[in-house]
């Protein structure tokens, strides 16, 4: 028997400590019929480093969605880092037989079963998805050139005098080489988190930017 179509919804949370219920309440009130265990939570990963395909919870939607089945996320941007992750895995949704929609603006791509034999249906989605996965990159990009901004007004202000130091890492010494002991254990990064009491994005970011997380202390005097 055919499994019935179902309609899953993506969420990427920034820190451990936000939901996915806001998202979830908001995706309802558009219209979208969504069951409690249809959502997909990522916590504490960041959007601009960690590909789809590469986080906890976003591969097993390469794995769960079946050919007829909907995956709806509030916008584009939770599906990548930049226009082409955007692109690519929206396309392999749509080619595994996956509609995208989004919460916001109600954008859809068809997948290419519910346009097969519509080559101009097709063409057009296309030209949508890479006009829209550009523009998420770009405003990925005006951001972090804002936050850049901020970076060297904070340096070069009249508070100059202050070195300028960023964000007080939310871990000591201590606690970073705990962390890299853990990741030799082959202990999970959710795990790891909670043993912690970090976020999985910082854990990620000890694991990944080691230099710069020993940067963040030095400055800190930690």
């Amino acid at each position: 028997m055919t499994p019935k179509p179902k309609t899953v919804l993506y969420v990427r949370v920034s820190t451990a400590e936000q939901t996915s219920d806001h998202q979830l309440a908001q995706a309802r009130s558009a219209g979208f019929d969504i069951a409690d265990d249809h959502v997909i939570t990522d916590h504490g990963v960041s959007g601009v480093k960690v590909k789809l395909a590469e986080r906890d919870q976003g591969k097993r939607l390469f794995d769960i969605l079946q050919a007829g089945d909907t995956l709806v996320v509030r916008w584009i941007d939770r599906l990548g880092r930049n226009y082409d992750d955007v692109k690519a895995a929206i396309e392999t949704f749509n080619r595994k037989g996956v509609t995208v929609r989004t919460v916001i603006n109600n954008m859809t791509f068809q997948s290419d079963y519910a346009l097969e034999g519509d080559d101009t249906a097709k063409a057009v989605r296309n030209a949508l998805l890479g006009f829209m996965a550009a523009m998420a990159s770009a405003d990925t990009k005006a951001k972090q050139e804002a936050r850049l901004a901020g970076v060297k007004h904070a340096k070069e202000g009249p508070d100059a005098d202050r070195k300028y130091r960023g964000k007080r890492p939310s871990y000591d010494r201590a606690t970073m080489t705990n962390v890299q002991h853990l990741l030799t254990q082959a202990t999970t990064v959710s795990a790891i988190a909670q043993d912690t009491g970090l976020s999985r994005q910082t854990v990620l970011r000890i694991r990944d930017e080691p230099e710069s997380c020993e940067a963040a202390l030095a400055r800190w005097g930690m």
